[in-house]
């Protein structure tokens, strides 16, 4: 019997199943000043296990990485290039209700961008909110109020 249970642990079948990461899109700040800052940066990502794209927009400093991949590999990796990187820590200038609060105005953002900070959005059940929606072209009661 020692034989036929050596012989059947090559057999059997115990693989077990690793959880795969989900598809995201990471997005970094990187300053890249020429062709071959942006070709070092872009090479160095999409070596990485699990890039399915890579985008790199100079003029924005800005690399968007889609893929299975952790954002904190991806921002390991580009740092390890040399470049100074952090994550994109812009919003789009339209989905925020007040863009130039105190932090959330930044002369280096991209045009149309603002800096995503907590007080850029309006506090939930703020009463000033709600008095000007009254008064809106938007709302159709608002000739009844009037």
């Amino acid at each position: 019997m020692g034989a036929l249970d050596y012989l059947s642990n090559f057999c059997t079948v115990t693989r077990s199943r690793s959880k795969r990461k989900p598809m995201q899109t990471v997005e970094i700040k990187v300053k890249m000043d020429c062709d071959g800052c942006e070709r070092r940066v872009r090479h160095a990502v999409s070596s990485m296990k699990g890039v399915r794209s890579v985008e790199v927009n100079r003029k924005q400093s800005r690399v968007t990485v889609s893929g299975y991949v952790e954002p904190n590999k991806v921002l390991k990796k580009v740092k390890g290039t040399g470049k100074k990187a952090e994550f994109w820590p812009y919003v789009p200038y339209n989905l925020v209700s007040y863009p130039y609060v105190a932090q959330a105005y930044d002369k280096r953002a991209p045009a149309g961008y603002v800096r995503n900070v907590v007080q850029a959005l309006p506090a939930p059940n703020a009463p000033d909110e709600r008095l000007t929606s009254l008064f809106s072209d938007d709302n159709p009661n608002a000739c009844s109020i009037m």
